[in-house]
C-alpha cells in the first residue's frame, strides 16, 4: 500500500499540497489528474525518492521495485532490443551470475543459476523484449538497430518498452501515449490493463485512462482527493457539483441554441444539407461535453469563414516524398467544405507528410496540388512551435498577423487561451511546451482558416485545453483534417476516417469505436501467430536445452575423469624411476598417455564451454 499522511510540499515558493492524506492499495490502477503545475510529476518524484516531504509522511514498501520512464535517451551503440532487456534487472543481474560461473569453471553453481533462469522465465526474456517493441510500432528487424539511429520520438518509446520490461511492483507513467500512434495506443492500454502491480499514471487523454485505470486521484486546492471508477464517473461527479454554475452553463446552452438553429434552417435545403447533418452530429458532442466546460479557464471560438467553396483542396495523381523516397506514389485526394475528417494509420505511415503536403509545406515530386482561390489555411504541427520568436510576447505575435489591431482586443482575445496579465506582455523564451502549443493554436484561430490542417494537435495539452479545442471546432464552419491518437478529440471532431497504408489512402466505414475493433483483431491475429511460432520453438528450445543440459553434465564428468587420469601419468612422470635406462619404453608410453589426454581433456573442456555459452545465450 502506498499511505500519505497529512502530506505538505513545496517547490519554490509555490505550495503543492497542504496536509494531504491518500491511501492506495496494491494492485490498483490509478489516474493521477490536476491542472498543470498541480504537482502531478512532483507527486513521482516524492513517490521515486527523489523529493521529500516537507511535513507529513509518504510511505510505501521498502521491498518494492518502482520502474518508469526515462527522459533521456542516450545516443548508444546497443542494440535496441538490448536496451530494453536492460530493464529487467533481475535476468541481466543472473546472465552476469552465469556469465562468471562459465569463465571460473565453477560447475556445481552454473546448475543451480541455469534453474534459477528457468524459474524466473529468464529464456522467455528477448520474446518478451520482441513482444514489447513491436506492439508499441517497431518494425520487424529494427530490435537489432543501435538505440542510437532512432530519432527522439523512437527513443521515447524504447524508454517505455524498458519500463514496462521491468518486474515492478509499482509503475510510473507520465504522459506515456505522447509519442504514440492510435495503433500503439490501443496496444498499451491493452498491456496496462493485464499489468497485475500498482499503477500511477498521468494522462490527458480521457479515452486512454477510462480503458486502463479504476480509480482517479484528483490534485486541487493542495488536496489529493481518490475517486472509485473510470476517468468518466469521476468527471460526471465533479461536473455534476461545477454545472450549478449555472452563468457558464446557459452561455454554452446559448451555443448550442445557435447551431440548432442553423440546422432547423438549412437541414432540408440540399446545397446545405451536409453542413446541416454536420452540425447536427456536433449538437450530439456538444451536449456530452458541454459540463465539461463549466470550470474551464480556457474559452474561445473559430470567427466566420471567409471563403466556403464547394472543392477546398485536391491533391492528384500526386507523389510525395523526400528526394529519391516516395512515401506516397499517384495518389488522388480531396475535401469539401465542411468536411471534418480523421487521418489515421501507424507512425511512419505518412499522415504528417501528407499533412505537410496538402499544406504547400512539402512540394510534390509529381502531379498537382489544387486550392480553392484566397484559401485560408490553418497548419498546426510540432514542429511549428519551434519557429514562433522566442524574444517576442504573445500579443507581439498577434499583431505581427494584425499591425493595426488594438492591444486589448489582442488580450481579450488571448485570455481565452490561457494568456492573462504579464503572461501575454512578456517574452514566449520561458513558455512550457504546452503554451507554447496554446500560443500558435491561437495564432492560426486567429487567421480565421478556412480549412484546418491539424497534426497532433493535443501534445502537451492538459484536459482543460482538449476540450476547449474539441468544443470550438464543434462551431467551426470550415473544413478539418485531424491527425490524433486522442481518441476522444477524434470522437469529437471527425465525421469520416481514412487510414494511410502502404502508400495508399483508404476509406474506413465506420467510427472509432470500430477502428479500435480493426486494430484489436489486428493485434490478436499477430499475437496468436506469434504464439504459434513461440510455442513450438519454445518446445524445440526446450528439448534442445535438455539435451545441452545432459551433455554439459556428462561432459562435466569426463573432465573430470580425464584431469584424474592425467594426474596420475604426471605423477608417474614425475617420478625419478621413469627415467632409469631399463624404464626408456615404458616412458615413452606414459608420456604419449599424457599427450593423448591432455588433447581429450582440452576439447572435452571446450565444448563444455561452448555448450554452456549457448544455453546461457
Amino acid at each position: 500500500m502506498i499511505k500519505l499522511s497529512q502530506l505538505s510540499l513545496r517547490r519554490g515558493d509555490k505550495l503543492l499540497f497542504e496536509n494531504a492524506s491518500v491511501a492506495i492499495h496494491a494492485g490498483h490502477s490509478v489516474g493521477l489528474t490536476g491542472a498543470n503545475g498541480t504537482g502531478k510529476s512532483s507527486l513521482f518524484a516524492l513517490l521515486m525518492g527523489q523529493l521529500s516531504a516537507d511535513l507529513g509522511d509518504c510511505e510505501l514498501p521498502s521491498k518494492w521495485q518502482i520502474a518508469h520512464v526515462k527522459q533521456e535517451t542516450p545516443a548508444l551503440d546497443q542494440s535496441a532490443l538490448d536496451y530494453v532487456l536492460d530493464g529487467d534487472v533481475a535476468f541481466r543481474e543472473l546472465e552476469q551470475k552465469i556469465e562468471r560461473a562459465v569463465m571460473a569453471e565453477r560447475h556445481d553453481e552454473l546448475a543451480e543459476l541455469y534453474a534459477e533462469m528457468e524459474q524466473i522465465g529468464g529464456y522467455a526474456a528477448h520474446a518478451k523484449a520482441g513482444r514489447l517493441l513491436h506492439g508499441l510500432g517497431f518494425a520487424a528487424g529494427e530490435e537489432q538497430q543501435t538505440v542510437a539511429s532512432f530519432s527522439g520520438g523512437w527513443r521515447m518509446r524504447l524508454n517505455l518498452a524498458q519500463a514496462l520490461m521491468c518486474r515492478s511492483d509499482l509503475l510510473l507513467l507520465d504522459e506515456p501515449t505522447n509519442h504514440l500512434d492510435l495503433e500503439a495506443v490501443v496496444w498499451l492500454s491493452d498491456w496496462l490493463k493485464r499489468y497485475e502491480g500498482t499503477l500511477i499514471l498521468i494522462s490527458h487523454d480521457r479515452d486512454f485512462l477510462d480503458a486502463v485505470v479504476s480509480h482517479i486521484l484528483h490534485i486541487e486546492h493542495q488536496q489529493l482527493t481518490l475517486y472509485t471508477g473510470h476517468y468518466s464517473d469521476f468527471e460526471r461527479t465533479r461536473m455534476e457539483r461545477l454545472a450549478l454554475q449555472q452563468a457558464m452553463f446557459e452561455k454554452q446552452q446559448k451555443q448550442i441554441a445557435h447551431m440548432q438553429a442553423y440546422v432547423d434552417r438549412f437541414r432540408y435545403k440540399a446545397s446545405k444539407a451536409k453542413q446541416a447533418q454536420s452540425r447536427l452530429k456536433a449538437l450530439e458532442r456538444m451536449d456530452a461535453i458541454a459540463a465539461a466546460q463549466v470550470e474551464n479557464p480556457f474559452h474561445f471560438s473559430f470567427l466566420p469563414c471567409q471563403n466556403l467553396k464547394h472543392q477546398i483542396i485536391e491533391l492528384e495523381q500526386a507523389t510525395i516524398g523526400y528526394g529519391d523516397h516516395h512515401v506516397f506514389t499517384g495518389i488522388n485526394f480531396s475535401t469539401t467544405a465542411g468536411a471534418r475528417i480523421g487521418l489515421l494509420g501507424r507512425n511512419g505511415a505518412g499522415k504528417s507528410t501528407l499533412i505537410k503536403a496538402l499544406s504547400g509545406e512539402l512540394p510534390l515530386t509529381k502531379g498537382e496540388r489544387k486550392t480553392a482561390k484566397d484559401l485560408r489555411l490553418g497548419y498546426f504541427a510540432q514542429h511549428q512551435l519551434e519557429q514562433l520568436q522566442s524574444n517576442d510576447s504573445a500579443i507581439e505575435h498577434v499583431l505581427a498577423l494584425d499591425p493595426k489591431a488594438s492591444d486589448q482586443d489582442i488580450k481579450n482575445f488571448l485570455g481565452g487561451f490561457g494568456f492573462q496579465g504579464e503572461k501575454a506582455d512578456t517574452a514566449i523564451a520561458p513558455f512550457s511546451g504546452g503554451e507554447k502549443a496554446r500560443l500558435a493554436l491561437a495564432l492560426i484561430v486567429y487567421q480565421r482558416p478556412d480549412l484546418l490542417l491539424l497534426d497532433e494537435p493535443t501534445n502537451h495539452l492538459d484536459l482543460n485545453m482538449r476540450d476547449a479545442i474539441s468544443f470550438a471546432l464543434q462551431a467551426y464552419e470550415g473544413a478539418v483534417i485531424l491527425v490524433s491518437h486522442d481518441q476522444h478529440m477524434l470522437n469529437s471532431v471527425v465525421d469520416e476516417m481514412v487510414y494511410v497504408l502502404h502508400g495508399q489512402i483508404h476509406e474506413f466505414d465506420g467510427d472509432i469505436a470500430a477502428y479500435q475493433s480493426h486494430i484489436k483483431n489486428q493485434l490478436k491475429a499477430a499475437e496468436s501467430e506469434n504464439s504459434s511460432t513461440e510455442a513450438v520453438s519454445k518446445k524445440a528450445n526446450h528439448k534442445a536445452n535438455k539435451a545441452q543440459k545432459n551433455r554439459i553434465q556428462k561432459l562435466e564428468k569426463m573432465v573430470d575423469h580425464f584431469t584424474e587420469k592425467l594426474d596420475e601419468v604426471n605423477t608417474k612422470l614425475g617420478s625419478d624411476e621413469a627415467y632409469l635406462p631399463e624404464n626408456a619404453d615404458q616412458l615413452q608410453r606414459w608420456m604419449e598417455e599424457a599427450g593423448s589426454l591432455k588433447k581429450q581433456l582440452d576439447d572435452a573442456e571446450q565444448e563444455w564451454m561452448e555448450l554452456s555459452e549457448a544455453l546461457e545465450g
